[in-house]
């Protein structure tokens, strides 16, 4: 089996991470025994592009049981646990191709091989985190030939990864379907805004060991990604000011009890700034020279271009890494400012990513939704589709399930009147 990750002795400590991760994932326990005795995916090549975790590895591990062949490469240079990819290959013979800190050329390299592993030679099923996986096939058309590949469809993981699906669609260049299970219900208002909440938090505390409480905290965008770092945040006894360029997401902003204003009046009050936007430039030179010294900056958005980096390095006449994940630079105004994880996602560089009982929710409905792709996909059309509500309905059954808890169902006569016209008195 051809694989690449940093060394396969780390296998015994990843496989006690993955366990320990599985035991906080009720609703995928339940769609694994299913899995296990149905194989709905019997026979099924899948390449997945995801954030290589424990929790990500009891998905792999759910659609192998399922009957799945399955590759998996990073979607981030910076977010693969070496010990879950080294579990990975060794104790469940998944081909991975992921290594945490791996440079630009590596990481296109392993979505390539990921694509052509043994046993995935041309996937009927892709898994994507930012629809980079997806883009690298649509332009490589020469090696991978997605018409030759038949491909059934694909899923998508993110905000970043939908709106560029979307964009493919529009545009009239996407060659198969795309369930977008970042828009389930089930997925974005819990992962995007509680996960996305602690793990940023977490990340930003283990690359600096700073008080948040006291300081001035800037959010900039208030998706939620962003509504979850500001309660986060705030929770953590920090004063929260939002920057926002949607009119609507700024005044619900402002009745959440935050301050808002423009990024440029931000820059020159924010101890900690944290930018969730899934733009580009979000902070950039004109911010940078107005900030105090000593300002930390730390992205949660997909990709690392929220925060110029090019910027900053033209304006530095000196770069030191000070922490593991923290780089100082020095400003030629005199003053420092530090980035965190090299400007990419912060919960999973220098933390472990979302907490396992969210994630549980999110990859259920990657499984499912790959279940529903296997059985509809060929009579699909090559545009971005939400996740069934069926699907987003059961999940959240389910996970209510798993926690014990009950709640009412609707009378008939409940029912009926929520459905007609007639009655209104």
């Amino acid at each position: 089996m051809n694989y690449d990750i940093k060394d396969i002795k780390l296998a015994s400590k990843g496989r006690l991470k993955i366990e320990w991760a599985g035991q906080s994932m009720p609703v995928l326990n339940l769609i694994k025994k299913r899995f296990k005795k149905e194989k709905p995916l019997k026979g099924i090549k899948i390449a997945a592009c995801l954030h290589v975790t424990s929790e990500t590895a009891n998905l792999i591990e759910v659609l192998k049981l399922g009957g799945a062949w399955v590759g998996l490469c990073a979607s981030n240079p910076l977010s693969t646990s070496d010990d879950v990819a080294a579990s990975l290959v060794r104790d469940h013979g998944i081909p991975v191709f992921a290594i945490k800190g791996e440079n630009n050329k590596t990481y296109y390299r392993h979505i390539k091989s990921a694509l052509k592993s043994d046993r995935i030679v041309g996937p009927q099923i892709t898994m994507d985190d930012g629809a980079d996986l997806v883009s690298t096939l649509h332009k490589d058309d020469k090696q991978c030939a997605i018409r030759n590949m038949k491909i059934i469809g694909g899923t998508e993981e993110t905000t970043t990864g939908v709106i560029r699906l979307r964009s493919m669609a529009d545009q009239g260049v996407l060659k198969y379907p795309i369930i977008a299970v970042n828009d389930a219900q089930t997925k974005h208002f819990f992962d995007n805004r509680y996960g996305t909440g602690q793990s940023t938090i977490d990340g930003i505390l283990r690359a600096t060991n700073i008080l948040l409480a006291g300081s001035k905290f800037v959010v900039c965008g208030y998706g939620w990604c962003g509504r979850g770092i500001a309660m986060r945040a705030r929770g953590m006894g920090a004063n929260v000011i939002v920057c926002e360029a949607t009119p609507v997401r700024a005044l619900e902003a402002v009745m959440d009890g935050f301050q808002v204003m423009p990024i440029a009046e931000a820059a020159k009050m924010g101890d900690i700034f944290v930018t969730a936007t899934g733009d580009i430039n979000v902070l950039s030179g004109k911010h940078f020279t107005k900030m105090k010294d000593g300002a930390i900056m730390a992205n949660s958005g997909h990709f690392n271009a929220e925060i110029s980096i090019p910027d900053l390095k033209k304006l530095s006449r000196k770069i030191r890494r000070m922490r593991e994940f923290v780089d100082e630079y020095s400003l030629k105004n005199g003053k420092k400012v530090y980035l965190l994880g090299e400007g990419r996602l912060i919960n999973l560089a220098s933390a472990e990513g979302h907490p396992a009982s969210v994630m549980d929710m999110s990859f259920a409905n990657q499984a499912l939704s790959v279940e529903f792709l296997a059985r509809n996909g060929k009579k699909m059309e090559n545009k971005v589709y939400p996740v069934p509500v069926k699907i987003d309905e059961e999940i959240a059954r389910l996970k209510l399930k798993g926690m014990g808890i009950n709640i009412d169902r609707l009378t008939k006569e409940q029912h009926k009147y929520l459905t007609s016209w007639e009655e209104g008195t």
